[in-house]
């Protein structure tokens, strides 16, 4: 029965590639995947001659992003920087993405050149590679020599990329709010939102004047550094579709055979890189957002020169203090510390279980106790409280998780450089460097500016929303409509709670604010006035609660 079985199928194979086809399509081709039979196998292939049947649903999702192309491979990186929306398993596979792409002819390059630039490249430059030396999907790269014999490199963009994006951000747009409004269990993971933030990405990416921008930042923050280096950049040949910039002469990270017969010393190397990155993130507020091995090259003296300027990230004062306590949180094992960071900075999905994410984190938190700062790795660590976080419904912002992102890659790339190399004992030094940073004059009197902003905007807006609240009460405009008649004194409370807390909030306003008047006139006065009334309404609200309580279930 089982040879009859064989031989149909084998004199149907026309209509069984049909079926495997369709069932490939709709990822059913799973049911065939053990089958012992090569000459099925040999039809469950990708775009690239894998076969289907062996690999993994992970696998899969990257092999059907590749051949979608351009935009959907930029999606598909951005989302291996979100283990908190993907999972670790699908981000470490989308990390695998390339997005190498044949360059454009040289006599199409020539033309794109010439229509940005207004002189063709022969005319502009005193030498002209028409042959690319490397492509990637956005553009490619040539060498040229300028008039007074300096090497630069041209980046340019392929020809036709813009209308393409274009259309495949449209229709990831509509996807997207086609998903957001039927498909519910995806509706809290906003994937309006997160195509959106795609869009700004991608269509910065695509502007090489932004580039050109960021690059002329680095410069300016790094002038006169000996350490590291970023190539000079030529706005007179730059545009939105062409960029010229410095040729770095050097040995690339990637090519670890050579770094080793340079005689370098590696590990001074991975310092620098780390240096660098701490000096952006906290001092600057501005960082380059995409350290993996091919972005930086090894110059002479053991400086390190950075490629690739696309991908940047910010940090404000908050989000750095954010960090900060994060590293000194994992450093000391500090459990409850850590919980309270993951609740701050994750957008709830679903209410969490603070229960159960506090017993992992102190587990997590008790692993990291008996480690030394040498033995401690980072990149492990964020992995970790990233997986709880999204186990336990909580999802980053773009913000955070580029950071995050970033200091993992980094570590991973200054290993592959030393292999002892520890990201923790640089962050502790950094911090112990800027420890008196911390607690300078400047900086406070910053902290206490923005704090002062923050309840000034409060004291613009408590009074009308009081005014607001008492109107409704007294106009009988402020009600709650409910069906059970039961609940008219938690309405009751509620209400006093609200408005003791509002008092209290602009008793401590006024008390705070310099006065020459006598206690009982002005500001001050007020703000006693008002301290007295919040107590006295916390107090009723106290005894309220105490009543309720003693009441027996009906």
């Amino acid at each position: 029965m089982i040879l009859a079985s064989i031989t149909r199928l084998e004199r149907n194979a026309r209509r069984l590639n049909e079926i495997l086809a369709v069932l490939g399509r709709y990822g059913l081709a799973d049911w065939f995947g053990n089958l012992p039979y090569d000459w099925i196998q040999k039809r469950l292939v990708a775009f690239d001659g894998q076969r289907l049947g062996s690999l993994s649903k992970e696998a899969r999702v990257r092999l059907a992003v590749t051949e979608l192309g351009t935009t959907f491979i930029k999606l598909g990186q951005m989302l291996s920087t979100r283990e908190d929306l993907v999972g670790s398993t699908l981000a470490a596979e989308l990390k695998k993405l390339q997005d190498r792409t044949p360059p454009d002819p040289p006599e199409v390059v020539r033309q794109t050149v010439a229509t940005e630039l207004g002189r063709p490249p022969e005319e502009l430059f005193e030498g002209f590679e028409a042959e690319a030396f490397a492509s990637a999907s956005i553009a490619q790269v040539h060498r040229a020599w300028l008039p007074d014999g300096r090497r630069v490199i041209v980046k340019v963009q392929h020809a036709g990329i813009e209308g393409k994006v274009d259309n495949d951000l449209d229709l990831m747009m509509g996807l997207a709010e086609v998903l957001q409004k039927h498909v519910p269990q995806l509706r809290n993971f906003r994937p309006v939102a997160i195509t959106r933030e795609f869009r700004r990405i991608l269509l910065n990416e695509l502007d090489f004047s932004t580039e050109r921008r960021n690059l002329e930042a680095f410069l300016r923050n790094f002038a006169g550094s000996r350490t590291v280096h970023f190539p000079a950049v030529y706005p007179e040949l730059c545009s939105r579709r062409v960029l010229t910039m410095e040729l770095l002469e050097g040995i690339l990270v990637t090519h670890y055979d050579e770094l080793h017969a340079s005689g370098a010393d590696l590990n001074e190397v991975a310092l620098r890189a780390a240096d660098m990155y701490l000096e952006m993130i906290f001092r600057h507020g501005f960082y380059h957002a995409d350290p993996h091995p091919g972005n930086f090259i090894l110059l002479p003296c053991g400086v390190v020169g950075v490629l690739d300027f696309g991908m940047v990230g910010r940090t404000d004062e908050r989000l750095r203090d954010h960090l900060d306590t994060l590293i000194r949180a994992v450093g000391q094992g500090d459990s409850e510390r850590l919980t309270e960071w993951a609740l701050s900075l994750g957008r709830k999905l679903h209410e969490p279980d603070r229960g159960g994410l506090r017993d992992e984190v102190s587990d997590f938190a008790d692993e990291l106790v008996g480690q030394t700062i040498g033995e401690m790795d980072v990149t492990t660590a964020i992995e970790r409280l990233t997986d709880i976080m999204r186990r336990y419904g909580l999802v980053m912002s773009p913000s955070v998780s580029l950071l995050l992102k970033t200091m993992v890659m980094l570590e991973g790339t200054a290993r592959q450089l030393s292999p002892s190399f520890s990201l923790a004992e640089v962050i502790e030094r950094h911090q112990a460097r800027s420890a008196a940073i911390s607690v300078a004059p400047r900086r406070w009197l910053r902290r206490i500016e923005r704090s002062y902003r923050d309840w000034e905007r409060l004291g613009t807006i408590l009074p009308g929303s009081l005014a607001d609240v008492l109107s409704g009460l007294r106009g009988g405009t402020f009600e709650f409509r409910h069906s059970d008649l039961g609940l008219d004194e938690a309405v009751d409370r509620l209400v006093n709670g609200i408005l003791a807390a509002a008092l209290f909030l602009g008793s401590a306003m006024l008390l705070s604010r310099p006065s020459q008047d006598t206690v009982g006139y002005g500001a001050n006065g007020i703000g006693l006035a008002f301290l007295v009334a919040a107590i006295a309404l916390t107090i009723r609200l106290e005894r309220a609660i105490r009543r309720a309580e003693k009441k027996p279930d009906d």
